[in-house]
């Protein structure tokens, strides 16, 4: 059973940086497009960004386009989340999720699999 286990949250300060990092475990994910998404307590979650399985193309919302990279690293079977320039409307719990569809990867009801998610608090 594929397992993902997302790391690398925290508490930012507004302007501050940081790396999210997803691993699988119990199966390949070489053949998923992946993507992260995030939430806050009583909104609905919103599709950050996406990446095809070759990782030679990503998607991301308007809202982070320009300040956030997702990448991929296939032989560690790990997607990152490069974030820069965070500020305070960032603050939610970051999931990383796989899918087979890249073209749909920007909507989250579309993903076989999620993990528990990270925290992200950006606040000075």
């Amino acid at each position: 059973q594929l397992q993902l286990v997302e790391s690398g949250g925290g508490l930012v300060q507004p302007g501050g940086s940081l790396t999210l990092s997803c691993t699988a475990s119990g199966a390949t994910v070489d053949y998923y497009a992946a993507g992260w998404s995030r939430q806050v307590p009583g909104k609905k979650r919103e599709g950050v960004a996406c990446i095809s399985s070759s990782g030679g193309s990503t998607k991301y919302a308007d809202s982070v386009k320009g300040r956030f990279t997702m990448s991929r690293d296939k032989a560690k079977n790990t997607v990152y989340l490069q974030m820069n320039s965070l500020n305070p409307e960032d603050t939610a719990v970051y999931f990383c999720g796989v899918t087979p569809v890249f073209s749909l990867c920007e909507h989250p009801n579309e993903y076989d699999y999620w993990g528990q998610g990270t925290q992200v608090t950006v606040s000075s």
